[in-house]
């Protein structure tokens, strides 16, 4: 018998949303592996685990700052509660990330947690690392505060757009993107899109090949576990992929404006070029 623990079928719940004893089965048909029990539940037709794998569970807010229309930057700042989330020193913490993100430029996470901290107000505060100023403000609120992730577009027309899921919580998903002309009302249009619609790629060609194969191998085993005839698998395998491709792939999405056309044809109509995009959320990978 597979040997795992209540903990872990709690996670693959909040992982899938599939009921306790599907999940329960799951785990033990996957001799405990967490992974793996998520592929046997999306065989089986648990509904959205697709789109709710990538889950964490944390509070925060998202927040974008652009310099003019060539520099962008969305960063994602996490919290233990809503509550904290909506206090005037969590939003000041965020908008003394981004002001040090764009003095100091920093690659990555760890890079800008080893930078002098770059405060927004005045008169100037005291000579602090971005780390020092996050565990003190951690301190000060008495949650853990973690800097999540950022990401800075300086090599196009850059436009920014945030959401929020509640009029009393900051922004919690945000979208940087970046095209290779000035299009102010498409980029705008494209980046609510990217918001709603939860692309994870901009074509089809930059889905990493394993990511493919994976969805390939559940769709089969999805259609034999219908027990659909042999000989039609191929095709339905083509279709589900295709499938995945529409639901995740920029351009082949249905434009969320007007679902008669896809994005591609969009962007071909107005000569326009996706250079790249990012879409954070709050709580999501």
């Amino acid at each position: 018998m597979a040997n795992f623990t209540a903990a872990e079928i709690k996670r693959l719940r909040e992982l899938t949303g599939a009921g306790m004893m599907d999940c329960k089965k799951a785990l033990e048909e996957s001799d405990g592996v967490v992974d793996r029990a998520v592929e046997i539940l999306r065989v089986k037709g648990a509904k959205d685990v697709g789109k709710r794998v990538q889950r964490t569970a944390s509070n925060g807010l998202v927040t974008a700052r652009l310099e003019g229309t060539r520099e962008g930057i969305l960063l994602e700042v996490n919290c233990e509660t809503d509550f904290v989330a909506k206090t005037d020193g969590f939003r000041g913490l965020a908008d003394g990330l981004v002001q040090t993100i764009a003095d100091r430029k920093p690659a990555e996470v760890d890079a800008l947690l080893a930078e002098q901290f770059v405060a927004p107000s005045s008169p100037p505060a005291p000579v602090r690392t971005v780390q020092e100023v996050v565990e003190a403000t951690g301190a000060s609120l008495g949650e853990k505060i973690e800097v999540r992730r950022f990401v800075r577009f300086d090599d196009g027309y850059v436009a920014s757009y945030l959401h929020k899921s509640s009029p009393d919580l900051p922004p919690t998903v945000g979208v940087l993107v970046e095209l290779d002309s000035e299009r102010p009302d498409l980029a705008k249009d494209l980046a609510q899109h990217i918001a709603a619609m939860a692309p994870r790629y901009i074509r089809r060609e930059d889905v990493p090949a394993e990511t493919v194969e994976g969805e390939r191998r559940i769709a089969e085993e999805a259609a034999r576990e219908e027990g659909r005839p042999e000989q039609a698998l191929p095709k339905i395998v083509e279709g589900r992929v295709n499938g995945f491709h529409k639901d995740f792939t920029l351009l082949e999405q249905a434009f969320v404006k007007d679902n008669k056309k896809t994005v591609k044809q969009l962007l071909e109509g107005a000569g326009v070029t996706v250079k790249r995009f990012a879409r954070f959320k709050v709580g999501q990978a």
